[in-house]
């Protein structure tokens, strides 16, 4: 895979893919990732991005000639053809999501347009992007953060970045469903032990167990995501145990309360 970021920090970009997963890649060559200065494609001396909207109002919206030529320059640039995906991260984009993430990492090559100020000209938007991304409900001062966000989610689900498949497949959102807890040495730490399910060597069992705890940290955290994807029979017998105990459970605690008035 190959990804491009046009960025007027080009720095923080920089930073970010020096480091852990994303480096690691990198050194693999199973991902380049290229960093372009907007202004570098100005066109004029001072290096001017960024201008006055139209209509007034407060804030300056990024000009649509350096986008064009940058766009224009790393597509065109490219020996290997192929479709491009363009993303503009902007609050107003398709919130991003793990299911974006592997629909992602399914391309060749990636653009990362980063907005600022007031955000891109609108012919931008109409003539260049093929996606707009938001990483959730709040404004960033760029979009260069939610650039490497997203960067980080696909590139770490590309063949061969990790170590073992199972790395990335049991990650919360991945299937689904949020993760299951995870244990290490000390086997007691501060009165508190480990399962000993886990220590049994019994990997089937240790399988039912974790999922049990998936279903159970999703159902207590984000029920929402058990509506959106399909239940085998036994999930949903887990489910209806998991939902009896919480009501026992909280008609208990009531018993209790009223009891102690």
């Amino acid at each position: 895979m190959v990804i491009d970021v046009i960025t007027i920090f080009p720095q923080m970009v920089k930073e970010i893919i020096k480091e852990s997963i994303l480096k690691r890649a990198q050194q693999k060559n199973i991902v380049k990732i290229n960093v372009h200065n907007l202004r570098d494609f100005a066109l004029d001396k001072h290096s001017v991005v960024d201008d006055y909207s139209y209509g007034g109002g407060a804030g300056m919206v990024l000009k649509p000639e350096p986008i064009f030529r940058a766009v224009e320059k790393i597509v065109g640039k490219r020996k290997k053809k192929g479709k491009t995906r363009i993303i503009l991260l902007t609050p107003q984009g398709q919130t991003f999501n793990q299911a974006k993430a592997k629909e992602l990492s399914q391309e060749e090559h990636l653009l990362f347009i980063c907005g600022h100020y007031e955000g891109v000209d609108e012919r931008v938007r109409e003539n260049l992007i093929t996606d707009e991304v938001s990483i959730g409900d709040y404004v960033l001062t760029g979009g260069e953060l939610a650039a490497m966000v997203i960067i980080d989610s696909v590139v770490r689900i590309l063949p061969g970045v990790l170590n073992k498949k199972e790395s990335f497949e049991n990650d919360s959102f991945y299937q689904g469903l949020l993760d299951y807890p995870h244990y290490t040495r000390p086997r007691r730490f501060r009165r508190k032990s480990v399962p000993n399910l886990l220590l049994s060597g019994n990997h089937a069992r240790i399988r039912k167990w974790r999922r049990q705890k998936a279903l159970r940290n999703t159902l207590n955290k984000r029920p929402d995501l058990l509506e959106k994807i399909a239940l085998s029979g036994e999930d949903q017998k887990i489910l209806e145990e998991l939902k009896r105990k919480k009501v026992k459970t909280a008609t208990t605690r009531l018993v209790f309360k009223s009891a102690n008035r």
